[in-house]
């Protein structure tokens, strides 16, 4: 399909890695200095709401006007835009600090859906768990009244979390496997797990439900060939790899795209989308939301969020 053409909005600070949009229209993203952002769409104004002092990634709404923010260094934490506060409402699973929480999903019932992307490497060291292939991603469940439940592990670097519709499944992207993993939640499948798509053209980063009822993926990258070797060389190579100098190392190749897929694994829109003409550039989509006919995006290095207009 052929969309609208991209449009830029600048924020005041690097990584505006994932976008979430109110009930009012207002897209809140954060940044790698700690900041969250409320973006007015009409004037292209952000202003700072509050400061996480970590780095947060995954942005999802809550009750109250709340935010729950993921913050890859402190948890899961509750942020009301109002007031600027910020509460921890989980920073260590089994006794042990989480090392890289990443994205979530939110129930009907306040239940929490979280992605830990790794067990060995924080979000600033995310390519060495990504080269090195540990498999060691998890996602987690916080039950309203905080009780907290390891659901899967030995994910590959688990990214992306979204709910279906009907709350039927979770979903979690495993970025290093180009897999949305579905775990179902209901029915005569309760407990199966299956792949709701594999084999994508690229390493999805976050996942989400638009109100369009559809699961969105962003492709972060391309696949990569030498990254796509390097995952069956011996750990030592991989080892290896990451010690060399940053310029040497295997890089995200530049695109913007997203694709969107049905309960039933259908593909129903791939937007794939050409640098913007004019003005800021855009690449290295990693978060992507719909809403009403508009969809969103995030990117974990640019000082920008992004919209484009479905067709």
């Amino acid at each position: 399909m052929t969309p609208a053409a991209l449009t830029v909005h600048p924020v005041p600070s690097m990584g505006a890695e994932d976008v979430v949009v109110s009930a009012e229209g207002v897209v809140y993203t954060g940044t790698e200095d700690g900041a969250v952002w409320a973006l007015d769409p009409g004037s292209g104004s952000a202003r700072r709401v509050a400061d996480t002092g970590g780095r947060p990634l995954g942005l999802e709404l809550l009750p109250g006007g709340h935010l729950l923010v993921c913050d890859a260094h402190r948890g899961l934490l509750r942020v009301h835009p109002a007031t600027g506060a910020v509460e921890v409402l989980l920073d260590r699973v089994d006794g042990r600090p989480m090392r890289f929480c990443n994205n979530a999903a939110v129930a009907a019932d306040g239940t929490i859906w979280f992605s830990d992307s790794s067990l060995h490497f924080g979000v600033e060291r995310w390519k060495d768990d990504f080269v090195q292939h540990t498999r060691t991603g998890r996602l987690l469940r916080r039950d309203p009244d905080g009780s907290v439940t390891v659901v899967l592990t030995g994910l590959a670097f688990a990214n992306g979390v979204a709910l279906a519709a009907d709350e039927s499944y979770v979903a979690v992207a495993e970025t290093r496997g180009r897999t949305v993993v579905r775990l179902w939640l209901t029915g005569s499948r309760a407990g199966e797990r299956d792949h709701l798509v594999s084999g994508l053209p690229g390493y999805p980063d976050n996942i989400s439900r638009g109100s369009d009822g559809l699961v969105w993926v962003t492709i972060a990258s391309p696949v990569d060939s030498l990254v796509e070797r390097l995952g069956s060389a011996p750990m030592a190579l991989r080892r290896a790899v990451t010690r060399i100098p940053e310029a040497l190392q295997p890089k995200p190749k530049q695109s913007i795209r997203v694709q969107a897929y049905a309960d039933d694994g259908r593909l129903v829109h791939d937007l794939d989308l050409p640098a913007p003409a004019a003005g800021p550039g855009y690449h290295m989509v990693t978060g992507v939301r719909e809403h009403d006919g508009r969809v969103w995006l995030g990117s974990l290095h640019e000082p920008s969020v992004a919209v484009v207009d479905l067709p």
